[in-house]
């Protein structure tokens, strides 16, 4: 990597969070190994060494001082934003902090591995690109989503996104927009492709019950156990992929099929209507 050109930019790091999930309520207050699910995978993301500021983004609703709070408490820089209008709360935030490259990571990504988020992140740094993830196409099991973009492009897609789902989920007018921005991806190291076998993210009770019993398997590593050690351990525990298997492949993808010209890549690998 370009030492000189890492010092030079300012990266931060944004983690999205709220209490107001629709279909599981709370979820990033759930506790897991008796801390909050947000405070542990901050503390996953913290270990990444290219990450700059890490902050949390949450809303100004009342239902989020909770979130808000917790920060407060635990010296987590935070700032408050836009309920629905994600992508005003990350360029708002991106603003405040005069970052210079901002990576969007949801925090509905509690087993995120550090070495991933750095690996997006040199790739952006390594090269010319406007906005990098690791999404598209996804390879990695769901729930180790990492995206960066420049701060132009941010401000960019800020001033022109006009879709409701657009603005929403942040991202989608920059990679629907390829032939105005220079889009880079990573995909996993090893050429599989588990982005729809395996589901590492939180949407569903069933979802909780895999992600807590991951980390009481692995508690024994202090936070500090790899995506290659949840590998190994759904390898010999199967049963525990199990736990919440018949959500795998669903993404928010689906509501707007026939609004996304750049997801055919998702059409063809489930080969049907994903259900959210």
């Amino acid at each position: 990597m370009d030492t000189n050109k890492l010092q030079n930019i300012k990266v931060v790091t944004l983690i999205q969070a709220r209490n107001s999930s629709t279909r599981l309520p709370g979820k990033v207050m759930l506790p897991v190994c008796g801390k909050p699910m947000l405070l542990q995978m901050i503390e996953r993301v913290k270990k990444s060494e290219h990450v700059g500021t890490v902050s949390v983004i949450t809303t100004d609703l009342i239902e989020d001082d909770e979130i808000f709070n917790l920060c407060l408490d635990n010296n987590i820089s935070v700032v408050r934003g836009h309920p629905t209008d994600l992508l005003d709360r990350h360029y708002q935030a991106a603003k405040y902090y005069k970052a210079d490259a901002i990576v969007k990571i949801p925090s509905d990504c509690p087993l995120i591995d550090s070495s991933i988020i750095d690996r997006v992140i040199k790739h952006y740094l390594n090269n010319n690109f406007d906005y990098v993830s690791n999404l598209h196409p996804a390879t990695y099991p769901d729930g180790n989503d990492v995206e960066i973009m420049s701060f132009n492009t941010l401000e960019n897609a800020w001033k022109n996104a006009d879709k409701l789902f657009e603005r929403e989920h942040t991202t989608p007018y920059i990679w629907e927009n390829p032939d105005l921005h220079n889009i880079g991806n990573i995909e996993w190291e090893t050429g599989k492709d588990f982005s729809d076998k395996m589901r590492w993210t939180i949407d569903y009770e069933e979802d909780y019950q895999f992600i807590k019993t991951v980390y009481e398997k692995l508690q024994n590593r202090n936070n500090k156990f790899t995506f290659y050690d949840v590998l190994k351990l759904l390898e010999e525990k199967p049963e525990i992929a199990l736990l919440n298997k018949r959500h795998a492949g669903k993404y928010w993808y689906e509501n707007h099929l026939d609004e996304l010209n750049n997801i055919d890549e998702y059409k063809e690998k489930f080969g049907k209507v994903m259900n959210v």
